[in-house]
């Protein structure tokens, strides 16, 4: 009977440390956002290639137009693609 139990205990901890690591990489912030988008410069880049971009890197990024949406914890920010000033875009909230 022991043993059951100890298995079940085992098994519910590593499901919760295989999902730790995906909470964790959704709660993104904005000192991260501009990180990821001031590292380089991208005069060509438009909206869809900005959005693309983002949410390979764990954003929730959608392009809007001529702009890019990303929702951080319920903010919602606009992102501008700048062509060729320094950074990929500017954020507006």
């Amino acid at each position: 009977m022991a043993w059951k139990e100890i298995s079940a205990i085992g098994i519910i901890l590593i499901i919760i440390m295989m999902a730790l690591p995906t909470v964790s990489a959704s709660r993104d912030s904005l000192s991260d956002l501009r990180s990821l988008v001031s590292g380089f410069d991208d005069p060509h880049i438009n909206s869809v290639d900005l959005a693309f971009y983002l949410a390979t890197h764990g954003f929730d990024a959608t392009p809007e137009g001529g702009y890019v949406e990303v929702d951080l914890a319920g903010n919602v920010y606009k992102l501008t693609p700048n062509g060729s000033a320094p950074g990929l875009c500017n954020i507006a909230s």
